[in-house]
């Protein structure tokens, strides 16, 4: 137990991140988060022996997230559809005035909108090296995608975002005349 406690719990916090970042329901990353852990708990020793545990155990949430997600796709029932919205809400300044709480709704709805334009394999590229810190050496093993490919990925996402976030925040016919 406590050999698993020692290689695993620092590694929690990301692992929830990179679920979230994968699935964008917060109980659904719990979930699949659970499912790693106890898959994983059984194979203890294993973990204990290695030596970077961040990656592997990267590889393996997206693993299980991949198997999960094609499951559910053969199931009749569908997928939900689900928006990053909650989590950027829950982490929005409580000291902060009305203005700028509503500026920083409206540039994350931004942000949000510019990462929905992107493809499936460009926005997870952005989310976990972007936003969560993976190397492109770390990703490449955990997505099992080669290097080259990941670049341009990422470069194309980036051109993507700068192109949509450069444009105008509101349409014209949104425009209130004051």
């Amino acid at each position: 137990m406590e050999a698993f406690e020692r290689v695993v719990a620092p590694q929690v916090d990301s692992l929830y991140r990179l679920a979230y970042r994968l699935t964008g329901h917060r109980h659904d990353a719990e979930d699949l988060v659970q499912d790693l852990l106890v898959r994983l708990y059984p194979r203890c020793a294993e973990l204990a022996n290695l030596d970077e545990p961040r990656t592997w155990l990267a590889r393996s949430l997206y693993n299980l997230f991949v198997d999960g997600l094609r499951s559910r796709q053969r199931s009749p029932i569908g997928l939900a559809d689900y928006s990053s919205e909650e989590l950027l809400g829950s982490m929005a300044d409580t000291t902060a005035t009305p203005e700028m709480r509503t500026e920083q709704h409206l540039l994350e709805r931004r942000l949000v909108e510019a990462l929905a334009t992107l493809n499936e394999d460009q926005r997870l590229v952005v989310a976990l090296h972007d936003m969560e810190g993976y190397t492109l050496t770390e990703l490449e093993h955990i997505l099992a995608t080669p290097l080259g490919t990941l670049k341009s990925r990422l470069h194309r996402a980036r051109e993507s975002l700068k192109k949509h976030l450069r444009a105008e925040p509101f349409a014209p016919a949104q425009r209130v005349n004051a």
